[in-house]
This record gives C-alpha cells, structure tokens and sequence, in this order.
C-alpha cells in the first residue's frame, strides 16, 4: 500500500487592515514614508490625509501588514511625532498596488500640524552647490524641513491649504513631487526658481525716508541687501513667522541708530551667528547650548557672556550697544535659506558679508510683529532703510522662541517658533477650554483631553494690534486643533485686557477666574506631570499678580493643589508709589523699600542721588499719607529696590531692566558672597501666613554701599540671601505641612543665578525640585496653569 503524499504548505489568505496614524504625522513626508514601506514589504493599499490624521490601508500576507504596523512608529520620518497607531481588520479587495490618494476633508480635526524647521543638511548642501538647479534658491526646503505652521490655512495638509497654493509647481518640481524616491515626494513647500516664490530687494528713497520703493530693483537681491548691511543700513528681512529688523552687529552706529529707530531702550538684541565658532569667543558655550543652537528648532540661547578681554581682530565682535548691562548674549544660528545666504562666508563678487548681525522682531516697541508685505512697508517705514521681502504669505506670525540651559538642563523662556503648535501632555483630562493667560508676554492655551496646546508669543496686550492679533491666532489655533472650547478661564485681575476679552467673547459660555501665582504654581504641577493629589510648596517670585486681598503679589510660598491654595508665607507689603510709575524708576522702589524698613534717607545714597529733588519731596508725602501707593509683596520689585540702592539700575527703559543688570552684576562677583548680615526677619505663623521682612536685608545693603562696597559684591550677598531664605521658609513648610516637593515657578526664576541657587539648597535638604524646562516660569506660561486650575475646580475658580 502506498503512502500517503504530504501536501504541499499552503500560502496563508492575505489580511487587509486599516491603520489610522495620529500625532504630528503631515507635512513630515509620512505618507511617502508609509508608501516606502508597503512597497519594501510588498503590501497593496492606499494611504490618505485626514483631518484625524494619516489613514492607510495594506493588504497582502498577515506577517508582512504585522511588520508594517510595528515599524510606523520606530521607523518615522525625523520630523514626526507619532502619538499613537490604532489597526483595525477589513475586508480584503485584491487590489493590487500602492498609492497615495488624495486627501480627504472632513471630520473633527485630531491631526497635529508640524513647527516650523530650520533648514536641514542636504538642502544646504544643495543651496551651496552650483551645480545644483537650486543653487542659491532662497526657498529651498523638502519634507525635512522648511515652514509648516506660518503657511498652513487648513487640513487636512495639502498644498491647497498653505500659502504656497497660489504657486503652481512646473514640470521638474512635479516631477519629484509624484516621485517616491525623491526627497520631497508629496512636500508641499516644494519650489524652484521656476515656479517658487520670489524674493525682491524694495529701498526707501534716502535710506529710510518712506515707505515708497526707490529706483529699479537689483537683480540678485541678496548680494545687494549684503552690501547694504555692510554699509550700516538697517534691512527689514521677511523670515517664516515674520519680519526681523537686521544690520550688522558689529557695527556701532548701525546698531544704535536701530535702538532709536525702534525705541528699544536699553533692552538686548538677539544676534544671528553663521555657525558656533563665531561665537564661541564672546560666550561660554558648553556641550548643552551647542546642542540647543543647531537643533532643528534654532531658539535664540541665552549664554553667559565671556570677561572682555583684548579683542581678536579676526574674530567678530559685537557693539557694546547690542546688550548693554545684560550678562548674557541672545543668540541664534540662520534657520532659512535667506539667513545662509546673508551669512555666507563668500559668494565670490566681492560683497563684504556680515558674520554677525542684530536679528530682532520687526515692530515697535510694544507691538506685534508684522507678517503682511504691505503693513511691513508702511508700519516699518521709520524703521528700515529697505525691505528684504518675498510673495509667500505667512499666514500665522510666530515670533522667535527663547531658551537657556540652566544646570545642565533647557529652560524655555518664550515658546514659539520651532514648538509651536505641538501640544504638552497634561497629567489629568480636561474639558474643551481655552485658557486666556495674562496681559505680559501673553501667550493663550487651548485644551481638551490630555493635550494643551500654547500658542506662539503673542505679545504684551496693552497694545490694540495686539490684541487683535491675539483673536487671530486663537481662530487659527482653534481651526487646526478641533478644540471647540466650552469654557474660558482667565486670570483674576480685574483690569486685564485678556480677561475683558474672555468676558466678551465668552457667548453665554462660564468664564473662571484663577489667582495669577496659583496659576504659576499648577503651570510647573503640570509640566511635571503631577496629577494634583498630592500638594505642593509653590515659590512663586515675579513682578506683579493680583492677590486675594487685592493686594500687589509676587512673593508667595503657596501651599497648592490644582483645586486650591493657602498662602504660607509671603514678602513683607511695601507701598507701590505711584504704581508703574515704579517699576519704570526703580529708585523709587529702594525710597519705598528704605521707609518701610524704617531706613532715614540721609541723601548719600545712589537712589537718593537718582531722584530728582521736586520728585523726592513729593514721593516723601506720596508715602506719608499713602496716596496712590498700593501694598506690594512683589519679589521683582525687592530685586529693582536693591539694584538702585547699589547703584546698578535706577531706571528701567524694559520689563525687568533692574533685576537683570542687578544679576549681571553678581556673576561679575570674585568674593564670597555668603554674608550673615543679608538676612530676613520671619514673623507670623500659627494658623497665619509668614512675613518675610527684608528690613535686615536693606540695613545691611545701606551699610555696604555707605562702606564702598562694591555693587558686584552688594549684588551676589542679596542673590544668596534670596535662596537662603527661600531654603528657610522651605523648611519650616516641611516641618508644618509635611510638603517635600518644591516648585519654583514665576518670572523671577528666569534668572539662572537665584534659580541654581534655590535647587542646589533644596536638594541637598532632600527636597524634589520642580523647574521650568518646556513651559515658561513667567507670565507666557501661565495660561497652562490656568487650564489645569479650572479642570479640576470648575465653578469654585469663578470670581
């Protein structure tokens, strides 16, 4: 009897799944990533954008569409950020094949729009190379790189929905566009100098008399705006978010002609550096701020400027006029084509490049920076002497994004281009809501679930252009994140112009009302990923918050949750005199801050010496009988009172002008600056909160200063002094309240001396320390706290 044949192994029935992608996965060159990949795994199927995010569809052998959904996310183009890949089975149709199919619209928006992204390696490499169609092309980009955020006008992502839909693409960019080996298969910026935008070079007749254009344009604008910043000439440089104000930093006449222009006072300029060697002699760049500067967003870093020494004729350095009294250097590396080509070391027809150039907003002071061609000639008229401009619309402004490393680790001080709009993850959901922030440096935050999404800069609303800007891009942010907000939430102060917006635009819906440092304080729980069971010792040190007892705050020792907040302990209150008017003349905070601690003024003091003899009587009734003078307990302005007293700052030209050149003028400190005399005198407790009393403090201060103590030295002891108290009152916390995690939020802590100083003593007590690294400390992060506040106390936060 024969036996029996094995029969042959059967191919297993092909399987079919339809796999949606979510997270920052358009514009990023996904789907000719995910149609790579079904080729290589020879899978048939479609992929698509959708307004809830990339969908595909492969069919073929089971193993293979398993090895597909496995590599999505490991896999990923540089530029994604894949937050989740959900499968599910369908019913095969046998075809064969794989395709990218155009978009479909429609549907809630749940995709994430990518940043803006400095210019990558190969389009360099190709900017540079003569032989490349693209030499020298002021627009060159690909799927790596390129805007994103500034030109998108809808979604799904699609050519038709950015800016760059009114350029056609001509044959050879169409050609790489449909090719799945090409670089910039399906990138929608992609152009050429056939069919891209144009760049034109508009002078003003007499170099800044108007906003009329000026004789024929030059033929290569680039090469001319060269020989104009070359020439001292203050050019108006169209950027992907916005218009910057550029001449060269070298140049002294140049650069303060420009602070005139733009009525900059003595606030620092942001230099633009051709790479990090031009720079590595002016500041002290370690292995952290290299790698902040050439990262694909390319921030303006702040670093610690180096001692000045004798200088190197061959190395660039800049004006004193670009940051005078600052102890820092803003700095940036070019992050558009434009940028490389006005800071090429060579372009071989004998323009003189700038290695350095001031690269600042292009507005006034106070306003938001312009984006429309148009109002940039005619709001920026008696700013540049010419305009270097192009026919891509920006559709969304975005000013530049700010950062430093302190200890080691990346602190953001102002979130915009590069990280906006990407969304933070929130510890806890929240309901649909907009979150309005405050009226200094605003910045507002959309939420929903377990995502926030904080807007770029918008800027200080005092100013109707901003705040008109501000309902533009809460339109926008809402169109492209799908939030429809159910509630608004706002700071407690009833003046804030961000609040009265909130209150109008509300349309029936519940406004909350948070307290400005409990805000400050959830901002830091969230970013940390705190859910709020647990509270903490908030230090929350800035200029101003409305307080509880309507009072001036700004520093607080909060014990805190998301749901509530009981002030432990705070600054002694010191009279306000004449409210801004001394925040602006910082020797009327040290006349204050000296009557309160019951100091004499004998007129031999630098903030006696300051004011002038009229203003000085009449401040001496103002504090006498308490006219116009409300109750600070603001730390910011115990930095402006103590940096006029050492004669450092006596006038404050921009926000926090004192307590900045007061830190620069600590870092510059040989001496020990540990003094037993700088010390607070802590009153109250049992069942009230603690008063911080700086009359020791200020006594000590005088004595130096009447001494000849130098203010380098008076500026470290107070330094110290701050963190000592802060580890003191810390202390008692944990000992009352049992609180060992410590958040360090507010504006104050963007000084990275007061801050390591605070962290290294709390740590060595055992504390957990909570910094600011995503989310700014100051006032552009607060409308993170605000959602968080509001998720968790609903109706309870209103007032």
């Amino acid at each position: 009897m024969t036996a029996p044949q094995p029969v042959a192994d059967r191919a297993p029935a092909p399987r079919r799944s339809r796999v949606v992608v979510r997270g920052v996965v358009q514009g990023v060159g996904f789907r000719p990533y995910l149609y790579t990949l079904a080729t290589e795994l020879r899978l048939s199927g479609h992929v698509t954008n959708t307004a809830d995010g990339v969908v595909v569809e492969v069919e073929g052998d089971p193993s293979s569409v398993d090895r597909f959904c496995a590599r999505i996310a490991p896999d990923a183009p540089p530029l994604a950020l894949v937050e989740s890949v959900d499968a599910t089975e369908v019913p095969t149709t046998g075809a064969d094949g794989f395709s990218i199919v155009p978009s479909r619209a429609g549907g809630p928006a749940r995709t994430l729009v990518s940043p803006d992204t400095a210019t990558c390696d190969d389009c360099l490499a190709e900017l540079t190379d003569p032989a490349d169609r693209r030499h020298r092309h002021p627009f060159i980009t690909c799927t790596h790189c390129g805007p994103r955020f500034t030109i998108v006008t809808g979604l799904p992502y699609d050519r038709d929905h950015t800016t760059m839909a009114g350029f056609p693409l001509c044959a050879d960019c169409a050609r790489e566009y449909a090719d799945p080996a090409d670089r910039r298969f399906h990138a929608q910026p992609v152009a050429c100098p056939a069919c891209g935008p144009r760049l034109r070079l508009t002078v003003a007749p007499g170099k800044g008399g108007g906003p009329e254009p000026s004789g024929p344009e030059p033929a290569d604008p680039i090469r001319a705006a060269r020989d104009l910043l070359a020439a001292g000439a203050i050019l108006a440089v169209k950027g992907l978010g916005g218009y910057h104000l550029a001449c060269d930093a070298t140049d002294p006449r140049a650069v303060a002609e420009l602070r005139r222009r733009k009525a900059r006072g003595d606030k620092p300029f942001a230099l633009m550096a051709r790479d990090v060697a031009d720079i590595a002699h002016l500041v002290h760049a370690g292995p952290a701020e290299r790698e902040l500067l050439t990262a694909k967003e390319r921030p303006i870093v702040l670093m610690r400027r180096r001692r000045t020494g004798a200088q190197d004729p061959g190395r660039p350095w800049p004006a004193r006029e670009v940051a005078p009294g600052s102890p820092d250097l803003g700095v940036m590396l070019p992050y558009t084509p434009v940028h490389h080509l006005l800071l090429e070391a060579d372009d071989d027809h004998g323009s003189t490049p700038s290695r350095l150039l001031v690269m600042t907003s292009g507005n006034l002071a106070g306003e938001p920076i312009v984006t429309d061609d148009a109002e940039a000639l005619e709001r920026l008229s008696g700013l540049a002497d010419a305009w270097l401009l192009h026919d891509r619309p920006i559709h969304v402004p975005c000013d530049d994004s700010v950062m430093r490393i302190c200890d080691g680790e990346p602190l953001t001080l102002r979130r915009s281009r590069g990280h906006a709009p990407l969304p933070l993850t929130l510890p806890v959901p929240v309901t649909p809501a907009l979150a309005v922030g405050g009226d200094l440096k605003n910045a507002f935050c959309l939420g929903e679930d377990r995502r926030a999404w904080l807007s770029a800069h918008i800027g200080d609303m005092d100013d109707l252009a901003t705040q008109q800007a501000f309902a533009r891009a809460e339109r926008q942010l809402e169109a492209i994140t799908g939030v429809r907000p159910a509630r608004l939430v706002a700071d407690r102060h009833p003046a804030y112009r961000s609040g009265r917006w909130a209150e109008r635009h509300a349309a029936g819906r519940p406004v909350l009302r948070v307290q400005h440092h409990h805000a400050h304080v959830a901002s830091a729980m969230a970013e940390h990923g705190l859910d709020g069971s647990h509270p903490v010792l908030g230090v929350a040190f800035d200029g101003t918050g409305h307080g509880d007892d309507r009072a001036v705050w700004g520093g607080e020792f909060l014990a805190a949750d998301y749901t509530g907040f009981s002030r432990f302990a705070h600054l002694a209150y010191v009279p306000l005199p004449g409210g801004d008017t001394a925040v602006r003349r910082p020797y009327r905070m040290a006349l204050a801050h000296l009557r309160a601690a019951g100091v004499p003024w004998d007129g031999d003091l630098p903030c006696e010496a300051a004011c002038p003899p009229d203003e000085l009587r009449l401040l001496e009734q103002q504090l006498t009988r308490g006219l116009n003078c409300p109750p600070t307990s603001s730390m910011g302005r115990l930095f402006d009172a103590v940096s006029s007293l050492a004669g450092v700052c006596h006038h404050a030209g921009y926000e926090a002008q004192a307590a900045v050149e007061l830190e620069a003028a600590a870092v510059t400190a040989d001496a020990c600056a540990d003094d037993a005399r700088y010390t607070f005198r802590l009153t109250g407790g049992n069942g009230t909160p603690r008063t911080a009393d700086p009359a020791p403090l200020l006594a000590a201060v005088v004595d130096d200063v009447r001494g000849g103590v130098r203010p380098s030295l008076v500026a470290a002891r107070f330094h110290h002094a701050v963190a000592g108290l802060v580890r003191e009152v810390c202390r008692l916390a944990r000992g009352e309240l049992g609180l060992e995690t410590v958040a360090l939020t507010g504006g104050v802590f963007a000084n990275v001396l007061l801050s390591s100083a605070c962290a290294t003593r709390l740590r060595a007590d055992g504390f957990t320390v909570l910094r600011h690294r995503r989310i700014p400390p100051g006032d552009g992060g607060l409308a993170v706290g605000q959602l968080m506040v509001a998720a968790r106390t609903g109706a309870a936060a209103t007032g």
